[in-house]
């Protein structure tokens, strides 16, 4: 197949244009309706991909005998100019260019005549676009999918040089539990694993080559789709053709796991927002990311943090809207089917932008590990620790809580601090106040999983195992787009 980015010599005579549905039609398209059911602007994204498709179909018609072998070359040709033109940005687009596949083929028509005009004998947009949408999603889900192991680095590498280093866990955004900051660091790395494995099945279904199915019924023409799936890379082919041209599943897959990296995401972005004020002060925002004020001089704004905040009521608009126009479509191809694309690429855009700007800022991020553990040491954050200290010497867990919530009521109504309160229970005494020092709590979780430096050391080694697994994966996940 001729390379579609290489330019090739004007190959041909040229050929007026005309709407690809002109002949069943007296009048042309009213302004109206032109302007309302243009998607021009926003799928020329898609024309690497179409050119891809429409190669492949050419080879088929060529097999099929709808060809000769000459009009393929003329066509290949056509093709790779064309591509060319579109990638330099030379193209020029004529008012009856509806779409980026009609611009294409309109082109090519004009470069080599009757042969161009042959080049959508079989097919149909309904089918060469989704193909071209499938096309661009699979290596969409590549880009994502390396993203992600970019930031799973970053955290694994943050974990790793945290060292000891301690924190307050917090539920209710109350403070409950002190833990090693490499803990709290990894609880990210293994939701975006997840993220991963979410892509990587999306990526399999997705990988479905849907030319050959027509407008809706396939064609009496001896083509072949399943050679054509082959030639494009695709692990299948349609197994009915009703279902390939109205099928939107895979893109309504990819938007769920691009909102649910996004919700992820936002989720690091609202802790470093909370990290990086006076009032916490756990962190300190590099210069190169973070903004400044047009107004206050002293302010070191966390403004990447924010926007994956902020961005992600787009990331779950896209998935609502793509899923709504679903709804209710009768088979098999509806107009309704063309606002499937920008959903797709702008949650593409703003996760893959995303993704690499928090990359950046945690990477980056200065953490006061000395304020972490200074707010982590208060002695009301190892209540749990006394109450289990009871149970181990027999007390049942429900008097424990009750005997340690007195205490705690107690100390803040100013009968005396914790620390005193313990030592003189008789059921606590000196040795269990030993619990209350500093970095003494966070020591004690040591079961698995937990947020102890033996738990957290040994999570540490299957985090750096996942890693691999997951790098291993967004290669497999970009092998099946470039096959």
């Amino acid at each position: 197949m001729s390379d579609p980015t290489q330019p090739t010599p004007d190959i041909g005579h040229e050929r007026a244009a005309a709407p690809l549905w002109h002949g069943r039609f007296e009048h042309g398209p009213a302004a109206e309706l032109w302007e309302y059911t243009l998607s021009l602007p926003f799928d020329q994204r898609l024309a690497p991909f179409d050119i891809l498709g429409s190669s492949a179909h050419v080879d088929g018609l060529v097999l099929a005998g709808i060809l000769s072998a000459e009009e393929g070359a003329a066509v290949h040709k056509a093709l790779a100019l064309t591509g060319a033109e579109l990638a330099a940005g030379t193209f020029e687009f004529a008012p009856t260019d509806e779409d980026v596949h009609t611009a294409i083929e309109r082109r090519v028509t004009e470069l080599c005549g009757d042969a161009g005009a042959k080049l959508h004998t079989g097919r149909s947009r309904n089918d060469q676009v989704v193909t071209a949408f499938r096309l661009f999603c699979k290596d969409a889900v590549a880009v994502i999918a390396e993203r992600i192991t970019g930031l799973q680095s970053v955290l694994v590498d943050r974990a790793v040089s945290a060292g000891g280093a301690y924190l307050p866990g917090y539920t209710h955004l109350q403070q409950a539990q002190p833990v090693l900051l490499a803990h709290h660091l990894l609880a990210h790395f293994w939701s975006l694993s997840r993220d991963l494995d979410r892509l990587d099945s999306t990526a399999r279904r997705l990988d479905v080559s849907t030319l050959g199915a027509g407008a809706l019924a396939g064609s009496s023409l001896g083509l072949d789709p399943v050679a054509t799936a082959e030639r494009l890379g695709f692990a299948g082919v349609f197994d009915n053709s009703l279902d390939a041209v109205s099928d939107r599943d895979f893109a309504a897959e990819f938007l769920f796991d691009l909102a649910l990296i996004g919700v992820h995401c936002s989720r690091i972005g609202e802790e470093v927002v909370m990290w990086t004020t006076q009032e916490f002060g756990f962190a300190r925002l590099a210069d190169e990311y973070s903004t400044g004020s047009s107004m206050l001089p002293q302010k070191k704004n966390p403004d990447i943090a924010e926007l994956a905040r902020g961005k992600v009521g787009r990331l779950v608009g896209n998935l609502t809207a793509l899923l709504t126009m679903l709804k209710g479509l009768p088979l098999a191809y509806n107009r309704d089917l063309q606002e499937d694309k920008e959903p797709v690429f702008d949650s593409f855009d703003q996760v893959r932008l995303g993704l690499g700007a928090l990359a950046g800022l945690m990477a980056t991020l200065e953490f006061d590990t000395d304020a972490m553990a200074m707010s982590a040491d208060s002695p009301f954050a190892a209540a749990t620790d006394l109450a289990e200290f009871l149970v181990a010497n027999g007390t049942p867990f429900r008097d424990a809580h009750a005997v340690v919530g007195g205490l705690v009521r107690d100390a803040l109504a100013g009968n005396g601090n914790l620390a005193e309160l313990v030592a003189s229970h008789a059921s606590l005494g000196p040795v269990a106040a030993q619990l209350l020092e500093p970095g003494v709590s966070v020591s004690k979780r040591t079961t698995h999983g937990g947020a102890g430096p033996t738990a957290v050391a040994a999570q540490l080694l299957e985090a750096h195992k996942r890693l691999q697994a997951d790098l291993a994966t967004a290669e497999t996940i970009r092998a099946r787009v470039t096959q």
